[in-house]
């Protein structure tokens, strides 16, 4: 599979395609000329992207409108990677933070973070995989975050999810490289996105200098995913902090996470 100039059969599924990362994912790959599954839970802002991909790049746009923090809405989209047309990118893009911390939320609202962010990556990855392996060609990009590296942000559990993902990926990676099959993490620090902003959480105090466009997160990440790279970590000032996160002493990334939420970023009370 080649990711410069993708062969007009090609086709990529992206989740979460309404916004941030996932919208220019859509963007990206339909200017390279790839065919597009979108997936998302508002139909109309699908529609929308669906549109620009059709009208200014001349691409086949299915829409998938669905939920998948619930059983059904993964069904849907298992079926989907398991038949029609065969899928060659998977990108795993949606998911959600919360804006209380762990002793304030509730066991609802920690389930469903858990079930898009962990289950759905793991059942979507699986039906795309069966495929991809059997036909010996495919990718998958699953989006983690930097803060799944280190426990940097007290009190959520939105940086644990990560930390699976990131993990889930390099293994499941290398059991798909004799395949043909690459898997990959994506994992960008602060973005341009509304995520922050569907979460209730307030950003206004992150340095300008902390964050990154949504469309050179995913240069890197195509760029990255070319090269077999198991861990794509955008920009250069977040490489430095991975390296920080991975070999600082866990006192002492306690101690500099401990007002993280208060300097960066604090949940909306």
């Amino acid at each position: 599979m080649t990711l410069h100039s993708a062969p007009t059969e090609q086709r990529a599924l992206v989740t979460g395609a309404t916004a941030g990362i996932g919208a220019a994912f859509a963007r990206r790959l339909a200017a390279d000329g790839w065919h597009l599954v979108l997936v998302a839970r508002d139909a109309d802002r699908l529609a929308e992207v669906a549109a620009e991909a059709r009208e200014h790049h001349g691409r086949e746009v299915e829409i998938i409108s669905t939920d998948l923090s619930t059983d059904d809405g993964c069904a849907v989209v298992e079926g989907r990677l398991a038949g029609g047309t065969p899928i060659d990118l998977l990108v795993n893009n949606a998911g959600i933070s919360l804006n209380k911390p762990f002793l304030r939320s509730s066991a609802e609202a920690e389930a469903r973070l858990l079930r898009l962010n962990v289950h759905a990556v793991m059942r979507l990855t699986l039906a795309a995989l069966r495929t991809m392996t059997e036909r010996r060609r495919g990718a998958v990009i699953n989006v983690s975050s930097v803060a799944g590296f280190g426990a940097v942000m007290p009190g959520s559990t939105y940086s644990a999810s990560k930390a699976w993902v990131t993990n889930f990926s390099e293994s499941v990676g290398q059991s798909t490289r004799s395949f043909g099959v690459r898997v990959m993490a994506l994992c960008p620090g602060y973005t341009r996105t509304e995520f922050h902003e569907r979460a209730g959480i307030n950003m206004s105090k992150t340095p300008e200098w902390m964050w990154l466009r949504a469309d050179d997160v995913v240069d890197e990440a195509l760029r990255d995913l070319r090269k077999g790279k198991p861990v794509s970590v955008p920009a250069w000032r977040y490489k430095f902090a991975v390296a920080g996160l991975r070999h600082a002493p866990r006192r002492l990334l306690h101690a500099v996470a401990r007002g993280t939420r208060g300097r960066i970023g604090r949940e909306e009370r």
